[in-house]
């Protein structure tokens, strides 16, 4: 049965939905950073450097892009939550059908360009020989990953719409150990190198997207199945709802340019300090990634308790989803920060047994305690914006915010290089923040109940 959730009434009851949803998504959301970690140790337990480069290199490629079609995820989920709230789940399957064709439609296509594409982003990254090398053999195989991964995008999206967070949980857990135990068969048991964490990915989001369509054929109404196959052109082709659709997946993919622009430029400038700072840097980014997807935990939750208020049309309950889970997000961005800050040097240890590549990845390290507190909000208002679908505001202001980090790196990277690299990557996420935050008012307004006019 298509159960429609209602909202909570009392900060009690906001306080116990909030860890309800939350707590399922932060377990899930650490397994994803928790595979890169072990890819990283596992090729730091190798005996040269530039295999944990060129995994690091080949990564980061393949994250940039693929983020760049998190718009897959994003937008379903802002579109199936408000569905959801208006109590429609005929549509609701209809926005995943759609989602759906464009996801297949894209990983086909980059898969047939995955030759001029690889050779190319190997040219924006400086590195040695060696980690090129490596890069190139990982890519050529995790492109193929790309067609499963769009689709499970699109299958979690529309479980974070539907408030399906333990569902989404068994299915992050199926893909990333899985992916953490083939690593280490193809690695330290078959010794494949890099090739084998790449094999240990692609295989892993198969296994996920078909367990992916089992549940969500469990989830979702029969009779809404039958009602959309009755009626599978106009509900699926609706010229509005598809208009709608690009809309908002064309400034989703502005937005996340703009996002992962820092990073790329983040890694493809750090390449070019050396080896040993290359690969500290993808050291102390595997730890700045756990932090971002345990706070993204109750971002998640944010987009779909704020898309459902907004699909009700709920302006009250919307500021309550925005203020209960920012309260929940601050409480563990403060834990992080204070486990960064006081044992980095044991943290750092578990990633490399080199001893030059831990000095230098210490030096660095303080800047991994102020991130929490600074990317907080930006990961919040992110996930408010996602759900009630305002992308136009998001695209623009993450725009500005990349503005202000190009900036930040013309001044400063000459003189302090990688410290330069991690001040602009701090007052980024500063300044999405702040500009987030200052428009947010807006979306209240956009659902706010019409005030009747005095006779």
């Amino acid at each position: 049965m298509f159960m429609v959730p209602t909202l909570p009434k009392s900060p009690a009851e906001w306080h116990r939905k909030v860890f309800t949803l939350s707590w399922p998504l932060i377990l899930a959301n650490l397994t994803i950073p928790f595979v890169g970690a072990v890819d990283t140790a596992v090729m730091g337990r190798l005996a040269d450097p530039s295999y944990i480069g060129a995994v690091a290199v080949g990564a980061t490629i393949l994250s940039s892009i693929f983020w760049m079609f998190g718009f897959l995820r994003m937008g379903t989920t802002g579109l199936t939550a408000q569905a959801h709230g208006a109590g429609d789940p005929v549509e609701t399957i209809a926005i995943g059908a759609r989602a759906l064709v464009i996801a297949i439609c894209l990983g086909l296509f980059l898969i047939a360009v995955q030759v001029p594409f690889v050779s190319l982003m190997l040219t924006i990254f400086p590195a040695s020989e060696a980690v090129e090398a490596g890069a190139a053999s990982y890519l050529s195989i995790r492109i193929w990953g790309s067609l499963p991964l769009f689709i499970y995008l699109v299958q979690t999206g529309m479980l974070f719409g539907l408030q399906r967070m333990r569902e989404t949980l068994l299915l992050s857990l199926l893909m990333n150990f899985s992916n953490v135990s083939l690593d280490l068969f193809f690695v330290l048991g078959l010794n494949m190198g890099v090739e084998g964490v790449a094999f240990a990915s692609l295989i892993s989001e198969w296994l996920a997207v078909l367990a992916g369509f089992f549940i969500l054929a469990r989830t979702l109404p029969a009779r809404a199945f039958a009602a959309l196959k009755a009626d599978l052109r106009s509900r699926v082709l609706n010229r509005a709802r598809l208009v709608s659709l690009f809309d908002v997946s064309t400034n989703l993919v502005l937005r996340t340019f703009c996002v992962q622009l820092p990073f790329f430029t983040f890694t493809a400038l750090g390449s070019g300090l050396g080896d040993s700072t290359l690969a500290a840097n993808a050291i102390l980014m595997q730890m700045f990634f756990f932090m971002t997807y345990g706070l993204d935990g109750f971002a998640h939750s944010a987009e779909a308790l704020a898309g459902y208020a907004f699909g009700a049309k709920a302006p009250d309950q919307l500021r309550s989803a925005t203020v209960y889970t920012g309260i929940w997000a601050m409480g563990l961005a403060v834990v992080i920060a204070l486990i960064y800050g006081v044992a980095a040097e044991p943290l750092i240890a578990l990633f490399t047994t080199s001893d030059a590549v831990r000095e230098t990845a210490l030096v660095y390290a303080p800047w991994l305690a102020i991130a929490p507190l600074v990317c907080v909000w930006a990961f919040q208002f992110d996930g408010i914006y996602i759900g009630t679908t305002q992308t136009r505001e998001l695209r623009n202001s993450m725009g500005i915010a990349v503005l202000i980090y190009a900036a930040v790196l013309w001044l400063v990277y000459d003189r302090w290089e990688n410290h330069g690299l991690w001040l602009g990557m701090i007052l980024f996420m500063l300044s999405r923040s702040l500009l987030l935050a200052w428009r947010y008012p807006r979306i209240e307004l956009k659902i706010a109940k019409p005030t009747v006019a005095a006779a």
